[in-house]
């Protein structure tokens, strides 16, 4: 459904080292080969879904969308819970710790955080088994 997401950084260096450290916490690179001043990860352009940074298109400061979120997967509780502590050592800050909500089902394992410009990410696993 999604072919792709794209958030506005001030910094790209500092949004690559949170973004490389979050995805590889999930077993994903950085793709390779694009254009001066953007950054992607996930899936090769048109065969799946990936994430990608740049500066504003406008020339003007990025912003967070309020009530906007991109929820990524995780194979995983322990990928959920790399994902956060991921984020947190580089830059990020936490919106919610690794672990079940009372208004999700309980098999849904979720971590929240926002990156150095502000996005809001989850990571989830969706079959998590509460002991």
């Amino acid at each position: 459904m999604i072919l792709d997401m794209t958030f506005g950084t001030s910094d790209l260096a500092r949004a690559i080292r949170f973004y490389d450290a979050v995805f590889s916490s999930l077993g994903l690179d950085r793709a390779p080969d694009w254009p001066d001043g953007w950054a992607g990860w996930g899936d090769a352009y048109g065969e799946g879904s990936s994430l990608w940074l740049c500066p504003p298109y406008d020339g003007k400061r990025p912003t967070a969308g309020n009530g906007t979120m991109v929820t990524l997967f995780a194979k995983t509780a322990k990928e959920v819970n790399d994902f956060h502590a991921a984020a947190l050592a580089h830059g990020g800050s936490d919106e919610g710790k690794p672990g079940t909500r009372p208004h999700y089902e309980p098999t849904f394992y979720v971590a929240y955080v926002r990156d150095p410009d502000g996005n809001k990410l989850a990571c989830a696993f969706l079959h998590y088994q509460p002991e």
